[in-house]
């Protein structure tokens, strides 16, 4: 049985190992990338079905300024993808599943340049369109001071709140625990607010800078991005019917499906 072990630096809670402590599976690579706000174990709910339908190991990290992460000095698509990177194994061949920043990470992760062995990138939920406003109010967002609040449940609403997990994640649920921290009984989001500041991808320039196979999906209630806007960058995409942005927290085997073809 596998497992995905807790602990408090990111490629440790990331890591798939069996019940003598060695890495488990031998077949590709699946890097599990989460959306802005959230941490890698937002996927452990997958856990279960991954180890029934996927064969070789699984990660799952926390992005840079997120969860157990450190901060970078400043926020870039590929500054996080040269973290994530730093982190891989030699030889490591990866299926990439990100959702939302995660996949646009993903996509940096894939780049020629890079020079990171990626065979296949999904990219869930990815926001294609920016207007001036939204872009300007991630700004404000980045420019904020951290909150602090006096209670844990003050903290998790406000947590469920930006990550998107509202109404999908219940406020005393384990994936909330790893966005909280606890400093002199106070509470406060691990996630560091100036990566807001990462702007707004150029997703034509990031397709175009990989040979990879590409698959663009999103919920079919997703409101952050539509079927046009995504089938202007003439890659698969792929609507996931009654789903919305968080598609992955809704029905995990939905998702999990779109990565059949690179098993």
């Amino acid at each position: 049985m596998t497992t995905l072990v807790p602990g408090r630096e990111p490629w440790e809670t990331a890591a798939v190992v069996d019940e003598s402590g060695g890495q488990a599976g031998r077949g590709r690579v699946l890097l599990l990338l989460h959306g802005m706000g959230t941490t890698g174990d937002v996927w452990l709910p997958w856990a279960p079905l991954l180890e029934q339908r996927w064969a070789g190991r699984w990660l799952a990290p926390d992005l840079a300024g997120h969860g157990w992460a450190e901060p970078l000095p400043s926020y870039t698509f590929a500054g996080f993808a040269d973290r994530i990177a730093r982190g891989l194994a030699p030889g490591d061949r990866l299926v990439v599943l990100g959702h939302s920043l995660g996949g646009v990470v993903g996509l940096a992760l894939a780049a020629r340049a890079a020079g990171t062995p990626v065979d296949a990138v999904v990219g869930l939920g990815i926001k294609a369109v920016w207007s001036p406003d939204e872009l300007a109010r991630a700004a404000d967002l980045a420019a904020r001071p951290v909150s602090w609040f006096a209670t844990r449940a003050e903290a998790a609403r406000r947590y469920l709140r930006v990550s998107g997990l509202a109404g999908l994640v219940p406020p005393d649920h384990p994936v909330v625990d790893a966005g909280l921290r606890q400093v002199d009984g106070r509470w406060r989001l691990a996630m560091d607010p100036t990566a807001f500041a990462v702007g707004e991808p150029d997703l034509a320039a990031l397709l175009a800078a990989t040979d990879a196979p590409i698959v663009l999906a999103r919920g079919e209630h997703d409101p952050m991005v539509s079927d046009e806007q995504l089938k202007e960058y003439g890659v698969p995409v792929a609507t996931l019917p009654g789903l919305g942005h968080n598609a992955h927290v809704e029905d995990p085997a939905a998702v999990l499906a779109l990565l059949d073809p690179y098993r």
